[in-house]
């Protein structure tokens, strides 16, 4: 496989829309940017070719990557459904939590505060938080949205009282709109690693792959480059709780 990349002269990575800071779309020019692009631009850098970037969503993932459009995804939480026709990375790029984005003055606690009849929660189609917040709200109304805009249209329009979301993406979000970002207890991590399409041939591109994550973890460059995206968006990251890290 990675014969394959170096030989087309491109790395192909899949972009999302309303997915800041991690994908950054100038709606002027087109071009891309962001932290998981930055990371993914190193690793083409690495193997001597260029980025090309996929529009896509986080639920048509693994479809893109059978149907050849894209060679790593990064960001992704380990999912075995889509373990099927993936393979993921064991070394997370970073870690984060999951947690609640809610209207002003309403945080949320406890994931059993949200786990009841009277309360909607809003999620991504296809995403890990859909498999989060189905496991731990069962009781609740579960309303799944195709990207991550239409779920904040559910909570302004009074339709939803929370999003699951990462907690970094919270933040993000409430900085954009204003809301109310929680870290429920118990707390829950959100592993955030790499993945590639499963072919005969992958080792070496996946054994490429977790030497440049243990590097980027290991002399500090992934977290100082996380931090710096978030401090570059005046996003402030004092609601982590003490014993977390990234």
């Amino acid at each position: 496989m990675i014969d394959g990349i170096r030989a087309s002269g491109e790395l192909k990575i899949p972009v999302m829309i309303g997915e800041e800071p991690g994908y950054i779309k100038d709606p002027a020019t087109g071009t891309w940017s962001g932290f998981y692009v930055d990371f993914l631009t190193d690793v083409a850098t690495e193997l001597g070719v260029k980025v090309t970037p996929v529009e896509t969503t986080w639920g048509n993932l693994a479809a893109d990557f059978q149907s050849n459009k894209i060679d790593v995804a990064i960001g992704v939480n380990p999912n075995p459904k889509r373990g099927l026709v993936v393979d993921y990375l064991w070394e997370p790029i970073f870690t984060d939590a999951w947690g609640v984005f809610a209207p002003k003055g309403k945080p949320v606690a406890t994931w059993a505060g949200l786990n009841s009849p009277e309360k909607t929660v809003v999620v991504q189609k296809g995403s890990t938080m859909q498999i989060v917040a189905e496991a731990l709200l069962p009781k609740a109304t579960i309303t799944v949205v195709e990207d991550r805009n239409l779920a904040i249209m559910e909570l302004q329009a009074g339709r939803a009282d929370a999003m699951v979301q990462s907690v970094f993406d919270a933040l993000q979000i409430a900085k954009q709109v204003g809301g109310e970002v929680s870290v429920p207890e118990p707390m829950l991590r959100n592993p955030a690693t790499l993945a590639v399409a499963r072919k005969p041939g992958n080792a070496g591109f996946i054994n490429f792959l977790t030497n440049w994550i243990q590097q980027q973890r290991s002399l500090g460059l992934a977290q100082g480059r996380l931090a710096k995206a978030w401090e570059d968006r005046g996003i402030d990251l004092s609601i982590l709780p003490t014993n977390f890290s990234f």
